[in-house]
């Protein structure tokens, strides 16, 4: 019996190499899986739909549901999940020492509408009393110029939002102080180990880290994955079957973490590593599934409507494809 062949864009990642290695097979499916950046999936996926299942940014698949065709359905599979404390760059001469001193400052933003940006700007408005509308940020290439938001916006007027020069970059443009600030998830080329003008606003950021999961119990969650709605909509029981190859392929990433008898990479205290990681977020630290991610998502989705990003307010279970949220028992 033939199998649905399905194409994947998603990234290479210990929790996804099973599906890209075929340890892991989905019930039904035959996946052709493309290893690809990130930035170069979500661009292809949003602009072109050119891959019927994919790795998405949460943010930008928040948004489609306000689309008129509403392009895609997700599955609650978390392949990208960060702390964003480190994200949060700064130039030393601009008076920046604490996070109050960004209020009135110039910030930089690959895009305003990127996850790990809308939750830098939530964290700071709720832990650090950092209002969303209390700087103003400037969009555009971290390393290349001419960076455009992959998706339409219409902010509030209280968000005051521009674009740098067609020549410019985010990351020189930190290290000359042309902005103040710069929330991004990759590490600006100026940075240099933090050695110049360029260093984190939060330091020590590990211990700022583990410090806000203590109180919230919140591990960011950064991208899901999508379906194209057609394909869904065609064979609905794809939903499940996705998500029990992705479970059964992140399965594949704890068990290579927990080896001993060969580390797995390249991380001298990959043991210590596990361990403390265990103590703190206990076995299953990156679950997959609503339940335990109600209240993560619920604040993301807080941070999308007050940040002028989402239209309405959303409930967790919307987001998801109703056959990905339920299993049988036996």
């Amino acid at each position: 019996m033939s199998k649905l062949r399905l194409s994947l864009g998603c990234s290479n990642y210990d929790r996804t190499r099973a599906l890209f290695d075929e340890q892991v097979r989905a019930d039904g499916i035959d996946l052709t899986c493309l290893s690809l950046p990130v930035e170069e999936t979500f661009f292809r996926m949003l602009r072109h739909r050119e891959f019927d299942v994919a790795e998405m940014s949460l943010s930008s698949y928040v948004l489609t549901l306000f689309q008129p065709n509403r392009p895609f359905v997700a599955i609650p599979v978390f392949p990208s999940r960060m702390f964003r404390h480190s994200c949060i760059y700064i130039n030393r001469r601009r008076g920046i020492a604490a996070p109050r001193d960004l209020i009135g400052k110039r910030v930089g933003l690959p895009e305003y509408q990127l996850t790990a940006c809308v939750w830098i700007r939530g964290i700071l408005a709720d832990d650090h009393d950092v209002p969303v509308a209390s700087v103003i940020y400037a969009t555009g290439g971290l390393e290349e110029p001419g960076r455009p938001e992959k998706l339409p916006l219409e902010l509030p007027p209280a968000i005051r939002l521009e674009s740098i020069g067609p020549d410019q970059t985010l990351a020189s443009m930190l290290a000359r102080g042309d902005v103040d600030a710069l929330y991004t998830p990759r590490v600006p080329s100026t940075f240099n180990g933090g050695s110049g003008d360029v260093v984190r606003l939060f330091d020590d950021f590990a211990a700022v880290e583990h410090a806000y999961f203590r109180r919230g119990g919140i591990f960011p969650i950064m991208h899901t994955v999508v379906v194209k709605r057609s394909v869904y909509e065609r064979d609905p029981w794809v939903a499940q079957s996705l998500y029990k190859a992705f479970s059964a392929a992140q399965q594949y990433a704890y068990e290579s973490l927990a080896e001993t008898a060969a580390l797995t990479t390249m991380l001298p205290w990959l043991p210590a590593h596990l361990d403390e990681t265990r103590r703190e977020m206990g076995l299953d630290f990156w679950p997959y599934g609503i339940e335990r991610n109600r209240h993560a998502l619920a604040t993301f989705l807080r941070y999308s409507h007050e940040q002028g990003l989402a239209k309405q307010r959303l409930e967790p279970e919307q987001l998801f494809a109703p056959e990905s949220l339920e299993s049988f028992k036996i």
